[in-house]
């Protein structure tokens, strides 16, 4: 057994996982409040934390760990840290996190660790090209393509969220109009039902008890989902299209149902070809088993993976 930690540092909580990297296992959990805007002098809580996990990981297993992190934001290439987090989790830009823990330690984009997770372990195991959408309080997205993470130039790649899918829409906060996060994403729910629901949770509920309204606010934030999808299918012909998040897991077959009927109506299928749709299948772990993967591969290809 070959044991490392993985860190999936969030804006609400901290979850942890000790791997077994031969075998992808999870051997023991820890989760934490991230306690976002708190310091001890100048140093943010939440990286107190992380080092306090790693610790009583390693007191576990009695010897020192190599650490694979995941957060918000725009990794820097090199995966020593985030490079770019505007708005919260101050001091979690710049930060050098091998520096932090005094071990090793390999960064990445918490989307980004979700999918790996998914590749490793999960509903993209032995593939070679997928992509992965989370719904939550926005939209998430990673890319796996030929084998590889596609992170891009500056690691922008796979803000699936932000796609144009109204060019007449309102600008969202990366400047999109008409975004799919928009179109679907949990903080726009009030907006897009003239208040009537505070939450996708209270629409789903609404729609399940065959109010009509409910309904048709749904459907059309499915409609443009299916459509997003079948336009990135185009792009990156992938074999597999996971669906996760809070949405996803919290509407089941009120979203998959007729998400399904709709691609069959817009997905392109040469030869009778489709992408496999399905639904995450890792919860909270993927985070943790994808920064621990990141960690002990380059990611060209999923030769390591379990089978």
């Amino acid at each position: 057994m070959r044991p490392a930690i993985g860190i999936d540092l969030g804006g609400t909580y901290i979850k942890a996982a000790l791997v077994d990297t031969q075998t992808a296992k999870i051997l023991a959990t820890l989760s934490k409040p991230t306690r976002d805007g708190e310091f001890e002098g100048s140093t943010p809580s939440f990286a107190i934390t992380v080092r306090e996990i790693v610790e009583a990981f390693e007191a576990r297993v009695g010897e020192k760990l190599s650490v694979g992190l995941s957060a918000p934001g725009l990794a820097n290439p090199d995966g020593s840290c985030i490079d770019w987090m505007p708005g919260r989790m101050q001091g979690l830009e710049k930060r050098i996190w091998t520096d932090c823990l005094q071990r090793p330690c390999r960064v990445l984009n918490d989307a980004h660790a979700g999918l790996l997770g998914e590749v490793w372990a999960g509903a993209a195991q032995g593939t070679q090209d997928a992509f992965m959408l989370t719904l939550g309080t926005g939209v998430g997205g990673a890319i796996w393509s030929g084998g590889r993470l596609l992170k891009g130039r500056i690691g922008r790649a796979g803000h699936i969220g932000h796609i144009c899918t109204d060019a007449n829409g309102e600008r969202d906060l990366f400047h999109t109009p008409g975004s799919l996060e928009a179109a679907i994403g949990n903080q726009t729910i009030s907006l897009r039902s003239q208040g009537r629901y505070r939450t996708t949770h209270d629409l789903l509920d609404a729609y399940a008890a065959g109010d009509v309204q409910a309904e048709q606010i749904w459907l059309k934030s499915v409609r443009t989902l299916a459509a997003a999808i079948a336009s990135l299918i185009n792009i990156l012909d992938p074999e597999i299209v996971i669906v996760g998040g809070g949405i996803a897991v919290g509407a089941g077959e009120r979203l998959f149902g007729p998400l399904r009927q709709m691609l069959d109506g817009f997905e392109w299928r040469p030869g009778g070809q489709q992408a496999k749709l399905v639904p995450a299948a890792l919860g909270d772990s993927a985070g943790c088993l994808g920064a621990v993967f990141h960690l002990i591969s380059d990611a060209t290809d999923t030769s390591n993976a379990p089978r």
